[in-house]
């Protein structure tokens, strides 16, 4: 038996595949943009974070230096970023420390609570907070 092919018919295949293949690679391509967004982000919040350690280390230092020491602002440097370490410092003797790192729209907290006796500060705790 003879097949009688119409006309058009390889074109019809070849539209097919090319739409499959354009799927494909728009889907491949929607992937890898919000990978990289999303690694973008999570560098962004780990920087913010680096910016609340440096603030918290800071006030521990000064509060060594000098036990009525209440909390300032900071302009910190992370790689070829810069943020802000906001360090705000309550109690006397028993103190609560808390260090936000801010970097873009991304902030990040830190809190350390301890005791101040006889010149030294011994830290009881040390969390990221909300």
């Amino acid at each position: 038996m003879k097949r009688v092919y119409q006309k058009g018919q390889a074109l019809l295949v070849l539209l097919v595949f090319m739409s499959t293949a354009i799927i494909v690679t728009t889907a491949a391509a929607a992937v890898t943009v919000s990978n990289l967004v999303s690694t973008g982000n999570y560098e962004t919040s780990h920087q913010a974070y680096i910016v609340a350690e440096s603030g918290m280390e800071n006030a521990l230092l000064r509060i060594h230096r000098d036990p009525n020491y209440a909390g300032e602002t900071l302009n910190v440097t992370v790689g070829n970023t810069t943020g802000a370490a906001i360090i705000t410092v309550t109690g006397s003797s028993s103190k609560t420390i808390v260090s936000e790192g801010v970097v873009g729209t991304f902030h990040r907290k830190l809190q350390v609570v301890g005791n101040y006796v006889n010149t030294v500060f011994t830290i009881s705790s040390w969390s990221e907070i909300n």
